[in-house]
């Protein structure tokens, strides 16, 4: 792990891109994505399908190893080339949550087990803390009432507010999530961008992925449009 520019913290910056490109065989995916999220914000990256939105969360998750440029999270800087090691694994596991499109709960366990399993993995706490941290955001997120029921008896809605308080759990300094309004309708929509504002009202850090122009607009602080693999000022 390499230590990070001392100037993001105090320039109040969570997340800096710079430079990143990714290449998947002879097809690059990012071209030179360079932006900065201050802690707190609520930035939509914007773009048609292909256009590298979801490519970008992956790759500060580490879940997608890019080849140039610099991506620095926190206090964490990632290296290109290869897939994070070991340790710096674990240290990103506790600072970013990740919101999957289609949620990727656990549908053998229960909705509070698929929430209680982070924060005993990632931030070895004991089971009974873990189950009362899960329980604690099932019932912020509404949806304490489902918390044995399994992925498959929730709804669209349900289902997509235990993801969130799964990433949640472990206490993330900044929240991703890729197209978070694709299985919801206009009732469920308003819902959610009324929980995320609420949430950066907590000084949460949330960067999304969408196609929905009328949700960004409606609850982003900052705009960003993603195109051919770059990422420009809205």
């Amino acid at each position: 792990m390499e230590s990070a520019d001392p100037m993001t913290d105090r320039a109040g910056m969570i997340l800096r891109m710079r430079d990143v490109e990714l290449r998947r065989g002879d097809r690059r995916i990012l071209r030179g994505a360079t932006f900065d999220v201050e802690r707190g914000a609520l930035v939509a990256l914007m773009g048609p399908s292909g256009s590298g939105k979801t490519t970008i969360l992956r790759a500060i998750a580490g879940l997608e190893p890019f080849h140039a440029g610099s991506i620095v999270v926190d206090d964490l800087m990632l290296e290109r080339g290869t897939a994070p090691r070991s340790a710096v694994l674990r240290s990103l596991r506790r600072k970013v949550g990740f919101v999957f499109q289609f949620h990727c709960l656990f549908e053998h366990l229960s909705a509070i087990r698929n929430v209680s399993l982070a924060p005993i993995h990632a931030r070895r706490m004991a089971p009974v803390e873990a189950q009362r941290r899960a329980r604690e955001l099932l019932r912020t997120l509404g949806v304490d009432h489902r918390e044995q029921a399994l992925p498959r008896e929730l709804s669209g809605g349900e289902a997509q507010r235990v993801a969130i308080a799964r990433a949640l759990a472990v206490e993330p300094s900044i929240l991703l999530m890729d197209e978070p309004t694709a299985s919801l309708d206009a009732v469920r929509r308003a819902e959610l961008g009324q929980l995320l504002r609420r949430l950066t009202g907590e000084n949460r850090t949330i960067v999304i992925a969408t196609h929905d122009e009328e949700f960004a607009r409606g609850c982003a602080s900052r705009v960003l449009r993603v195109s051919d693999g770059e990422v420009l000022e809205r």
